[in-house]
């Protein structure tokens, strides 16, 4: 038996692959990256950038092959509007890409920070140039949320994570109109006591359909001495009933290790946005947010994460 934890995602030997360094106006911090496959294979980033009064944008970067040579829009490619959009005072973060074959355009579901606190914000678009924006489409304190790519039951089907007193849990709200929301049902619990996601977790990058069902990649928060640590989780779901856990890991897959990893504007975090899938259907590109600094990519297997979490599972 091997002493040591199965390695689930590679990281990329040219992390951290996106910095503040390389943006062509000033920004603090790029960190947090919604992700999708353009239909020329080009990899689209939508990166939070965040400036020196604390508030953030979002902007695009383009590559060929997802690693380097990236395209970086010139200027901010999505601003908060508190002109129209009064939540967005504080700015607007952490994107979730869901392409939509039915409206054959991209759904971006980010936070709008209002002055109570990050609510759940949604933009349309076919270019990432045009957007339509419907607003906030779920109140403070709410955030970590991300579109299925197809309705389920007739339904637009949406994850999302919503602070209470108890704890912080991911839940499952259905909407007719992407518009108003409803149906809310609880989805994961945090745990309890000294597990590695006690009391807060939420959904990392959107949902992946797979056979076996719906394949979850969550974070969850450890609050130590000696501050916070931000590490992943593996969950499957029901296809059609996907507020139905069906497997959930124990063990944490992936955490911070590397120096960018752990130190930065907040040490010890790893914070994956967005997944692209790669013409096999099984290699799995995960683009995250090291420390809420940097841009880095790990790659893994479909396969082999359903693999570990059936024999995980299992014992």
């Amino acid at each position: 038996m091997s002493n040591q934890y199965p390695e689930l995602f590679w990281r990329h030997k040219r992390n951290p692959i996106l910095t503040a360094a390389d943006w062509p106006y000033p920004a603090n911090s790029v960190f947090n990256p919604g992700a999708t496959l353009l239909p020329d294979g080009t990899t689209l980033l939508l990166c939070r950038v965040e400036d020196r009064r604390g508030h953030s944008h979002l902007s695009v970067a383009r590559s060929a092959n997802g690693v380097d040579d990236w395209h970086i829009d010139y200027q901010p490619t999505l601003l908060a509007d508190p002109e129209h959009f009064p939540e967005e005072v504080w700015g607007i973060e952490d994107p979730r890409i869901t392409y939509v074959p039915e409206l054959s355009k991209y759904v971006i579901v980010y936070t709008a920070y209002t002055r109570v606190g990050p609510g759940v914000a949604l933009a349309l678009t076919e270019d990432f140039r045009d957007f339509e924006r419907f607003g906030m489409i779920m109140a403070p304190e709410d955030k970590d949320a991300a579109l299925f790519p197809r309705r389920i039951g007739g339904q637009w089907a949406l994850i999302h994570r919503p602070v209470s007193a108890p704890g912080a849990h991911m839940w499952m709200s259905y909407s007719p109109d992407l518009r108003h929301w409803g149906d809310h049902k609880l989805m994961l619990e945090a745990r309890r006591g000294g597990w590695w996601d006690a009391n807060k977790i939420g959904l990392s990058p959107p949902p992946i359909e797979t056979a076996q069902g719906w394949l979850v990649i969550y974070h969850g928060v450890r609050q130590t001495p000696a501050g916070a640590i931000y590490r992943l989780g593996l969950a499957l779901f029901d296809l059609e009933k996907p507020e139905r856990c069906l497997k959930r890991s124990d063990e944490w897959i992936f955490g911070p290790v590397e120096n960018y990893e752990q130190r930065g504007d907040v040490d010890n975090v790893v914070f994956p946005c967005g997944t692209t899938l790669a013409p096999d259907g099984d290699t799995l590109h995960l683009y995250y947010g090291a420390a809420d600094t940097s841009i880095a990519m790990a790659t893994g297997s479909v396969r082999a994460l359903l693999g570990w979490l059936d024999e995980k599972v299992a014992d």
